[in-house]
């Protein structure tokens, strides 16, 4: 599985003109996945994500994860509270573009529908229990416009084949 995890203020996903899917802050998840993963990737996947502290602290200072985000006022001092935050999971196959020969990638080495579908599903509903939240979908293979507003920005790369 490969994701990219953004850190955003906000996100949105629309579907044929509706929205599907919003947050505010907290991750947008593009998501994309193979035929060779498995639920050992999937869980592995969900425990970063869950547990990547790139919110900041009381010190501005990126270490709290998305389950205890601190809350600032709008002078930007913390309240001494803290919130978890939203995740919007967005499939997407063309994280598994081949781009060796010529200029039009190729996408054989993104999983089946068959195989793929089953894990989207399950990495959404894992990491919403991880979370403790309802975390935002678009639809599987859908045309989907999304919207985001990068905070920082955090833009961080993950794959299941590259753990250490």
């Amino acid at each position: 599985m490969r994701a990219v995890v953004q850190r955003v203020s906000h996100a949105s996903v629309t579907i044929e003109g509706t929205v599907k899917s919003q947050i505010g802050q907290g991750f947008l998840v593009l998501l994309g996945i193979c035929d060779e993963d498995t639920e050992e990737d999937l869980d592995w996947l969900v425990k970063k994500i869950a547990g990547l502290r790139v919110f900041d602290d009381e010190q501005h200072v990126m270490n709290r994860s998305i389950m205890d985000m601190c809350l600032f006022n709008a002078n930007g001092e913390p309240t001494g509270e803290t919130t978890t935050g939203e995740i919007l999971v967005i499939s997407q196959f063309t994280l598994y573009a081949s781009y060796k020969k010529g200029n039009r990638p190729s996408w054989f080495r993104a999983g089946s529908h068959e195989h793929s579908i089953p894990l989207y599903e399950a990495f959404c509903s894992r990491l919403s229990e991880a979370i403790g939240k309802p975390v935002g979908t678009g639809e599987f293979g859908a045309d989907m416009k999304v919207e985001l507003l990068n905070d920082g920005p955090v833009t961080i790369c993950m794959d299941t084949k590259n753990k250490e």
